[in-house]
């Protein structure tokens, strides 16, 4: 005969296993669209400068390749947390990229992961010091 502890944890353990694998497969996700080296720190910029050129924020983000960039504007277009703007009638012909209201949803996330690696970095200071 089985114990109620056994069957009670047997019950509770279904749902948990399926909440960490929802929740595991929505991390995926999120990583898989703004994970990386650079993309991050482009939505950073952006949000924090507004309009910005595209060699303005290659000269933002250091050590990012003038063709790394390109990519990863036009990937972070395609999913909607970019938006280039191009304005035609100037001349030279003036492109600049902005963050979209799509993009300010992560705001909460970045300020969270930023205020994260303040404490790391402290964390690891002290204990190597």
């Amino acid at each position: 005969m089985e114990s109620p502890i056994n069957t009670f944890v047997e019950t509770q353990e279904a749902p948990c296993r399926a909440n960490c694998s929802e929740n595991l497969s929505a991390v995926e996700d999120a990583i898989y669209v703004i994970g990386g080296k650079w993309k991050l720190k482009i939505i950073i910029v952006l949000q924090e400068l507004g309009n910005v050129r595209f060699n303005e924020l290659q000269r933002m983000i250091s050590g990012i390749s003038a063709k790394v960039l390109s990519n990863e504007l036009k990937d972070l277009e395609l999913n909607g947390f970019v938006k280039r703007v191009v304005h035609a009638e100037q001349t030279p012909v003036v492109v600049e990229y902005i963050s979209t209201d799509y993009s300010r949803t992560l705001k909460t996330v970045i300020m969270s992961l930023s205020e994260w690696g303040r404490k790391h970095k402290n964390n690891i200071r002290e204990d190597v010091f």
